[in-house]
């Protein structure tokens, strides 16, 4: 009977295992997905340990709110920086090269981080980190969209995204603990090791596709994939609808010839991938704030010790991971319905969701009462950013794939940048009884919940450029995908 719990765990995880290489389509794909859903967990797990370390990094450095939002800060400032010129890289260079490069330097950035002995060295640490960081956002993008099909992006960038789901909760239960037990040195330590596995998957498992989809893997049990470039549900239902391409947008040149600064001008003149990037951006701020503050808001507003944090925290991060994978998924369907513009519409309705279930749970002092809000609020968060990301793909030349994520996570660094010392500031200026007491944070959660808002109102309003700048990029690809 010893054996018995084993026999059931085991049976359990290959059950799952089994679901998931179904449910992506075989194992070449389930490899590809799992390695850069690997490579976001890891850049999470960083950020959300270091919210969960938040106590232990205030009494052992003896830092301010404002002083624990920089360390996130300047973190993702160093990546906005960095990003532009991996953009350019990753347009012209074999990804994954560029991607294992980049995760080796974050290692030791790691480590260093972990070696800190002050609030200062802490600091230029974290600068270092962010600008290795930058890679996963352009290398991953363009990766994804050679590897799978458009109609199919938004469902896998589900399964991708998960990935930064799963790191932020390792970071905020097994680093918090792990600070708790011993140290948030520990935590930086376990991190680095994680990382330094990582770089010997991403050089030994994960190919490098043919730029605009040629050969990329076909599902296994689903009938055959889609050919090679745009000729797939979601191209043929904007042709069959009569839309026109912006003829003025069309691209009659080598996007790889473009530099820089021409290729940022273009896909800043694309009506819906400027709306991307704002819902994004905007998305991600909030996200920032909440993944630096939430473990500091639950012991401030519900009386949680670190330990007693675990159970709240993992059935909410359980309600963002089946968001994440349920956002993209539901996109792609209604889009095989015959509505093209599902991957706007999913995440307007999903912030708007959002900012409703924030306010009571933020409002009440019971933790009974505010778990099913929170779960709802953080799925719906996480539902939206699968189609977003597939979509930015659809409306963008597969040679400006890097340079245009590249912009993106720009602004999106930048965001992320600004939000802790944004949320910390705000919980510093309105919190009463002293720096870091629950009113403050309440206050700052609520503000934020207002641009959730106005995410919602401009995706919607950006629904009716989606298709025809779908169409643009098909015209534009056209002559160079056979």
């Amino acid at each position: 009977m010893s054996g018995q719990p084993g026999g059931l765990v085991r049976a359990a995880v290959a059950w799952a295992a089994r679901w998931l290489t179904g449910a992506v389509g075989g194992p070449a794909r389930f490899q590809i997905i799992a390695v850069l859903a690997c490579v976001l967990a890891l850049d999470a797990a960083d950020k959300g340990t270091v919210g969960a370390v938040a106590v232990e990094l205030k009494e052992s450095l003896g830092i301010s709110n404002t002083e624990l939002g920089s360390l996130t800060a300047v973190s993702s400032a160093s990546a906005a920086l960095a990003v532009i010129p991996v953009g350019v890289l990753t347009d012209r260079v074999r990804r994954v090269r560029l991607l294992t490069a980049g995760v080796v330097l974050w290692v030791l950035a790691m480590l260093a981080g972990g070696l800190a002995d002050s609030y200062q060295w802490l600091l230029l640490s974290r600068l270092a980190l962010g600008a290795v960081s930058a890679t996963a956002g352009p290398t991953l993008s363009s990766l994804i969209g050679d590897f799978f099909p458009p109609g199919e992006r938004a469902r896998v960038y589900g399964f991708i995204l998960s990935g930064e789901m799963l790191g932020v909760g390792f970071g905020l239960l097994v680093g918090g603990n792990l600070a708790h037990l011993l140290s948030w040195r520990a935590a930086f330590f376990l991190l680095a090791l994680f990382g330094t596995l990582l770089t010997f998957v991403i050089a030994r498992k994960l190919p490098e596709p043919a730029r605009g989809g040629q050969g990329r893997p076909h599902p296994v049990g689903r009938g055959g994939g889609a050919p090679p470039g745009r000729s797939d549900a979601v191209h043929f239902a904007i042709q069959g609808r009569g839309v026109e391409p912006d003829h003025a947008l069309t691209l009659r040149r080598d996007p790889t010839r473009m530099s820089m600064w021409e290729a940022a001008i273009y896909v800043l003149r694309i009506r819906t991938n400027v709306v991307l990037i704002s819902a994004s951006a905007v998305g991600y701020f909030f996200f920032a704030g909440l993944r630096s503050f939430g473990v500091l808001f639950l012991d401030r507003q519900y009386g949680l010790a670190a330990a007693a944090v675990t159970g709240p925290a993992v059935l909410v991060g359980l309600g963002a991971l089946a968001g994440v994978l349920s956002g993209g998924r539901i996109a792609d369907h209604l889009i095989r319905r015959g509505r093209l513009s599902a991957r706007m519409t999913v995440p307007a309705v999903a912030y708007l969701t959002t900012a409703v279930f924030f306010v009571p749970a933020l409002l009440t002092t019971s933790t009974a009462t505010a778990l099913p809000f929170f779960l709802v609020a953080a799925a719906s968060l996480a539902a939206a950013n699968p189609p977003l990301d597939a979509a930015r793909l659809d409306v963008v030349h597969f040679r400006l794939w890097g340079r245009a994520e590249s912009i993106r996570t720009f602004l999106r660094m930048g965001a992320e940048a600004a939000a802790p010392v944004t949320f910390g500031f705000l919980a510093d200026l309105l919190g009463s009884g002293g720096a870091g007491g629950a009113q403050g944070l309440q206050y700052a959660f609520l503000i934020m919940l207002a641009p959730l808002v106005a995410n919602a109102i401009i995706l919607l309003h950006g629904r009716r450029s989606y298709p025809r700048d779908v169409a643009t990029a098909t015209a534009s690809e056209r002559p160079r995908v056979r």
